[in-house]
């Protein structure tokens, strides 16, 4: 069975064919993150407009990819949420148009749900019960997953994400946009000898970045800091310590058979080290590719539903604040 999938529900458009949710046939992307950083960051109404120029390009550059046609297809999945809604309305509506035009099933996907089934792209398929991270620019989420669509949320960031937290931290540093590969480049270089804090809001499977930023921009306010390096290495150090505790110990507490990591921040080289290394159950983790937003990660969720009989009808909205349950 071969799903399209579409993602386009921040600064990617992205279009790919998955078969049997399990195998990439095609999973091509047209970044904007020259476009954006331009500004240090990204500017809603210009990724809507990039993503109406790019998307029939990129679908059409997807099916060619692939070697296939519409009629060799089963279904369509796209974003729908969450994300910027500009941005989700270009995916949605170009998805209804082909789902109308070519007679496919239309199926809607929760972004967060997508980057799970991230995991699923390759040659291992992941064992439940399974506790999954998902780390992003927006999301710091714990969840347990018993089955396919069997979502619990164990617990979520109260503020800052932890992909928000790395963004903001290059810009204190000085490091450029994107944030995320910047750290995690100038870490690389330095010595996590810096003592910050972390917050671990005991009791709780929340997270909290907020305070080991600000701590971060009051060393810089007063010249505290003599080493680049060593400043993004220790921030990061912070982050990825609170992360990598609190998803050990969830794990350990609902006795899950393997932990799977994804979204964004599940490319940072130190995230993948420390938490593969220090976890008492496998953890799977996708390549960096199928860490950022992609549609491949979309056409596998899309499989797994379609087989579920959860299909949507032209009525289905873009949702910009959507949860995971």
């Amino acid at each position: 069975m071969k799903i399209f999938g579409i993602e386009t529900s921040c600064d990617e458009t992205a279009a790919a064919v998955v078969e049997d949710g399990f195998e990439i046939l095609s999973n091509e992307i047209a970044s904007q993150v020259e476009i954006h950083a331009r500004y240090g960051g990204i500017v809603p109404e210009v990724a809507s407009r990039q993503h109406i120029l790019a998307i029939i390009p990129i679908i059409q550059q997807a099916l060619d990819k692939a070697n296939t046609g519409w009629q060799e297809l089963d279904g369509i999945a796209v974003t729908n949420g969450p994300g910027l809604a500009g941005s989700l309305l270009v995916g949605v509506s170009v998805a209804k148009a082909i789902a109308t035009g070519q007679g496919l099933s239309m199926i809607g996907v929760n972004h967060l749900e997508a980057h799970i089934y991230a995991n699923w792209l390759g040659k291992n398929e992941p064992e439940f019960p399974l506790l999954c991270l998902i780390v992003s620019g927006g999301h710091s989420d714990l969840v347990l997953m018993r089955g396919h669509g069997d979502y619990t949320v164990l617990g979520r960031t109260r503020d800052d994400a932890a992909g928000e937290a790395f963004d903001k931290a290059a810009r204190i540093l000085g490091l450029g946009y994107p944030g995320g590969p910047a750290i995690d480049r100038e870490a690389a270089k330095g010595n996590p000898c810096i003592d910050l804090p972390r917050s671990w809001l005991k009791g709780t499977n929340d997270f909290s970045f907020s305070g080991v930023k600000t701590a971060l921009f009051r060393l810089v306010e007063t010249d505290k800091i003599n080493n680049t390096a060593d400043a993004a290495a220790s921030f990061q150090e912070a982050v990825i310590d609170v992360l990598v505790t609190k998803t050990i110990a969830a794990a350990k507490q609902h006795r899950t058979k393997q932990i799977l990591l994804s979204g964004g921040v599940a490319a940072n080289r130190r995230l993948r080290q420390r938490l593969s290394d220090e976890s008492p159950v496998p953890v799977l983790i996708p390549q960096p590719m199928l860490c950022t937003d992609n549609a491949a990660m979309v056409a596998a969720c899309g499989y797994f539903r379609l087989q579920a009989g959860k299909t949507d009808g032209m009525d289905m909205d873009v949702i910009a604040g959507l949860k995971l349950v």
